[in-house]
């Protein structure tokens, strides 16, 4: 009568340490995140991401996350308007552009608590370097598509890949 029991306890075992195993974007997150206001220059940006070895900067207006920008829009920009120029005459135009002219608006997030495999597939979906992570109407942290794949190159192989920087 009572072996009938046991299979099912083994089931729910299961179940319930596969549920308690889910990795959560929390888990993987970058929780120092410089942020930076749409009201800057891109020069500014700039110089973030090269010094900070950063390639995404949340936006924010008052507190609020109001977008991102990365390197691909300071590339976009570089590319489209910057051809030809010398290094000075790129600095200075660089000046000249505000932030929320090139920032991604509204920015794709997601919740300290959402899946890293929902995390991965937004980002290979929206073909996007990165995800803030927001919680009510905080910026909590950044989680990157390097984050996602040191996360899974750790699973594969059995070792942790430390971040750089």
């Amino acid at each position: 009568m009572l072996s009938g029991i046991f299979p099912t306890i083994r089931i729910v075992d299961e179940i319930q340490s596969r549920q308690m195993a889910t990795p959560l974007v929390r888990d993987i997150m970058q929780t120092k995140v410089v942020t930076i206001s749409e009201e800057d220059c891109l020069s500014t940006v700039e110089d973030i991401m090269t010094l900070g070895r950063v390639r995404h900067i949340p936006v924010v207006r008052a507190g609020r996350l109001v977008g991102v920008v990365s390197e691909r829009d300071l590339l976009r920009i570089s590319l489209s308007n910057l051809s030809g120029l010398r290094s000075d005459q790129r600095r200075a135009f660089l000046h000249t552009v505000e932030i929320k002219r090139v920032m991604s608006t509204p920015a794709v997030v997601v919740s300290p608590e959402t899946a890293v495999t929902t995390a991965a597939r937004i980002l290979a979906e929206r073909k996007i370097g990165c995800l803030p992570v927001v919680e009510g109407n905080e910026l909590r942290g950044l989680v990157t598509e390097t984050d996602v794949l040191r996360h899974f190159a750790s699973l594969a192989g059995g070792l942790a890949i430390p971040a750089i920087g």
